[in-house]
């Protein structure tokens, strides 16, 4: 696709789902892509991202790697992470010293990067009064904090080459009061917000910043809210609404499929948007009713 053949591009939250969409994507279409997340030896690293009490939230290092930026040597990318020629690098968001060494080493190995993708991502739901501090403050050190730390590193980089493309993997979340989501969709909208901002700063450098905000989407994080249902009747619920919730369906008539976004996010970083920043663009299937 125009405007990403030879390019380098960073994907944060690369080992699954979404992510591994996207570097999939951009592999396809001629990109050097470098794959980053948090993985750990013998699980998968968006653990997480699971809502069972007692959950074990503090990142670990993955084989053969360390939580400080370091390339992966080792290890397994599940769900198809890195695949068709990415490199992979370990990476905790939430560690802004972290991150500056990992944008160090993949411009140091690949070349300066072109693309940034931010979709690292929490999910830890839970009804405001029922939340405690520690699970609200994750949310905010994954989904907006890691945002911020990624992208400031890679937009300092950006800057004197004048030329780029940010897309932050938002949700429609971010613009829909949700019962029990209250912590993610806040976090969501603060990292939508931010990278608006953010594009209206570095528009002037030819640097555009745009947002993909997806609704409910065939990965682990949706199924794990689906545990100790009936997933049929949970994927009836999703598509058909749930009025006892205030929440409308899917008029599309489908959960939407990682590639669906990964899609969107070729498109705003390739030179077919290259008229395009500052725009938060909705893939879930109508779902918000002003898509």
């Amino acid at each position: 696709m125009d405007g990403i053949v030879g390019r380098v591009a960073l994907v944060t939250g690369a080992a699954r789902g979404i992510g591994a969409a996207v570097c999939e994507a951009l592999t396809t279409a001629g990109a050097r892509v470098a794959a980053a997340d948090l993985w750990t030896t013998g699980r998968e690293a968006d653990t997480a991202l699971r809502p069972a009490d007692g959950t074990d939230t503090t990142p670990q290092p993955a084989s053969g790697g360390t939580a400080s930026g370091s390339t992966m040597s080792g290890g397994t990318a599940p769900e198809g992470a890195a695949s068709g020629g990415a490199v992979p690098y370990t990476l905790d968001v939430r560690d802004p010293a972290a991150v500056e060494e990992t944008v160090a080493a993949v411009e140091r190995d690949l070349g300066p990067v072109d693309i940034l993708v931010n979709v690292a991502g929490v999910l830890l739901p839970g009804q405001v009064g029922e939340t405690a501090d520690d699970r609200w403050r994750q949310t905010f050190a994954v989904n907006a904090d890691g945002v911020f730390h990624v992208s400031r590193a890679v937009a300092r980089r950006m800057t004197p080459r004048r030329r780029g493309a940010i897309v932050t993997v938002g949700s429609n979340a971010a613009s829909v009061p949700r019962i029990g989501m209250a912590a993610y969709a806040a976090s969501k909208a603060a990292a939508s917000m931010f990278t608006r901002c953010l594009g209206l700063e570095l528009s002037r450098h030819g640097i555009r910043c745009n947002v993909v905000s997806p609704g409910s989407t065939d990965t682990s994080m949706l199924r794990a809210l689906w545990e100790g249902t009936d997933p049929a009747g949970a994927r009836e619920a999703t598509l058909d609404g749930d009025p006892a919730a205030f929440r409308v369906g899917i008029p599309l008539g489908r959960v939407a499929d990682p590639r669906d976004i990964a899609d969107a996010v070729l498109f705003l970083v390739s030179d077919r948007a290259r008229h395009i920043t500052m725009h938060d663009l909705l893939v879930d299937g109508g779902a918000t009713l002003r898509a």
